[in-house]
């Protein structure tokens, strides 16, 4: 398979199209070979216009959602970025290009050791995956400019807030299955202020699950 018309042919038709603009995102996009990041079962599907499973219930954004948070996060050279839920590292390899440093935060351990050998064949030196939950964050490398959600959630842990500095910028795909919206959140005075851009379809983020109320009689 001719993957580097692939990952042309995405940019031109679910990246460009879809109101992403920021020349330093394209660039990246359509520089990261997504393919090191698939199962060799699923190669033939690196660029498809959906999320996709990379194993044990993990998997990669929908590149144009994944393109379009990053282009909301605003990610600035100086930044230190917490991505959350990276699985194989696609997203961390993406945002290396746009930041100072990343720090992936991936709970499957399997997953997290491939990304972090997959990240140094490609010679990719400011990103680093750290093995552990996604609800709690890093915070011994916190505070973040920015952190990134691969995955849809209900509401965003608390911890994950904290770890953010002040001005800093949250972004991901928040609400239930059936409605969720792309959404950034910025630390204004220590306060989360929330802005959603828009309708938005993403698997569900693994660990930051709201538990459920329980009743008592």
């Amino acid at each position: 398979m001719d993957f580097s018309t692939a990952r042309y042919n995405m940019v031109e038709s679910q990246i460009r199209p879809n109101g992403i603009t920021n020349v330093e995102l394209i660039s990246a996009l359509a520089e990261i070979e997504r393919e090191n990041f698939v199962p060799d079962a699923r190669k033939a599907v690196s660029y498809a216009d959906e999320d996709l499973q990379v194993g044990n219930d993990r998997f990669l954004l929908e590149p144009m959602v994944l393109g379009r948070l990053l282009q909301m996060a605003e990610i600035k050279e100086s930044d230190l970025v917490l991505d959350v839920g990276p699985a194989t590292g696609y997203s961390t390899a993406v945002i290396s290009k746009l930041a100072e440093s990343v720090v992936g935060i991936e709970q499957d351990t399997a997953l997290c050791e491939q990304a972090g050998d997959t990240l140094l064949e490609m010679g990719i030196a400011n990103a680093a995956i750290i093995c552990g939950e996604h609800v709690k964050g890093v915070a011994s490398e916190a505070p973040f400019d920015v952190i990134v959600l691969n995955g849809r959630v209900s509401e965003v842990p608390q911890a994950l807030f904290d770890q953010l500095e002040e001005g800093g910028r949250l972004v991901g795909v928040v609400g239930d299955k059936y409605l969720a919206k792309a959404t950034v959140y910025t630390k204004d005075k220590g306060q989360m202020v929330s802005h959603s851009v828009f309708d938005a379809s993403a698997l569900a983020l693994s660990g930051v699950e709201t538990p459920k109320a329980s009743f008592q009689f």
